[in-house]
């Protein structure tokens, strides 16, 4: 492509000479980079004049070709240049739900202002429906959440911390227990319990069995709306992370757990190791850490 531009400066300026002191080049390297040009291609681009240069038909023939080339070039820089600088291109984000509800959507609005001109598009999903798509490339990130001790595969994602995301009690406002600033969850060992599943073991309800008691699910619900609306009617308590539970009913009661009984999940960003982040996946990701230290309490 160099050799493409010296050619059309060249045949534009009608001179070797001229041609050097537009690129910055001696004649004699001008020159010398038009030779090597017509010995690849086989053909003899210029007639050598006592004064300049002139095109031959080959010369001729060739130049528009050299101008859509070098066009179709510069095209593409710019085009790279407005990726890099966020004026171009996409950002595919999948989340789970209880995150597109506390966590992403004021990161998603601070990089819509900041960069309009780059699509989006968000997915929501289970963490490992989501992992399974950020393998196959469908994403380019995914927010996802899980336990310290079932971590994700490490070889295949860059997992990054984003948020601890303490699992509290969800209680009818009448409840006994309503009142309390901590419970234990022995103390609600002889509840009928809301939860995704009947088996406790695939549900938050697992705390149930570490603190000793298998919990009686009565009612099988997946949404948080509707667990919430069960407990708020007096059907019995759930388990729900903190993340969700900011958009929690007033006539439903909140109660931390003690510290031994409390499940923690872990939020985390993941992005394919061994691949690089595209600049406006890269940019997301500074503005939900951002907007994540500021919803998180300390």
């Amino acid at each position: 492509m160099a050799w493409f531009e010296v050619f059309r400066t060249a045949a534009r300026s009608g001179s070797f000479t001229a041609a050097g002191e537009r690129l910055g080049f001696t004649q004699s390297a001008i020159s010398r980079q038009i030779s090597t040009l017509e010995a690849e291609l086989g053909v003899v681009l210029f007639d050598r004049l006592a004064r300049g240069v002139r095109l031959t038909e080959q010369g001729r023939t060739l130049l528009p070709h050299a101008d859509a080339m070098l066009d179709r070039l510069d095209g593409t820089r710019r085009e790279l240049a407005a990726l890099a600088g966020l004026n171009h291109g996409r950002l595919r984000v999948g989340a789970f739900d209880s995150a597109n509800a506390a966590l992403v959507p004021g990161a998603l609005a601070a990089f819509r202002a900041a960069h309009p001109r780059v699509s989006i598009s968000l997915t929501e999903g289970l963490s490992a429906a989501l992992l399974d798509r950020l393998r196959e490339g469908g994403i380019d990130l995914a927010v996802v959440v899980g336990y310290p001790e079932q971590p994700y595969d490490g070889e295949a994602f860059d997992l990054r911390p984003l948020a601890e995301d303490a699992v509290l009690v969800a209680l009818p406002h009448d409840h006994p227990l309503a009142g309390r600033s901590r419970l234990r969850l022995s103390e609600l060992a002889g509840e009928n319990w809301i939860a995704g599943s009947r088996q406790a073991e695939s549900t938050l309800l697992a705390a149930c069995l570490r603190s000793g008691f298998r919990p009686r699910v009565e009612y099988e619900v997946a949404g948080w709306t509707a667990k919430l609306g069960l407990v708020s009617a007096g059907l019995g308590p759930t388990l729900i992370p903190s993340l969700a539970a900011r958009a929690a009913r007033p006539d439903v009661a909140l109660v931390a757990l003690h510290p031994e009984d409390t499940p923690v999940r872990l939020v985390q960003t993941a992005t394919r190791r061994g691949q690089s982040v595209p600049p406006a996946a890269a940019a997301f990701l500074d503005l939900l850490r951002t907007a994540t230290e500021a919803a998180t309490p300390r």
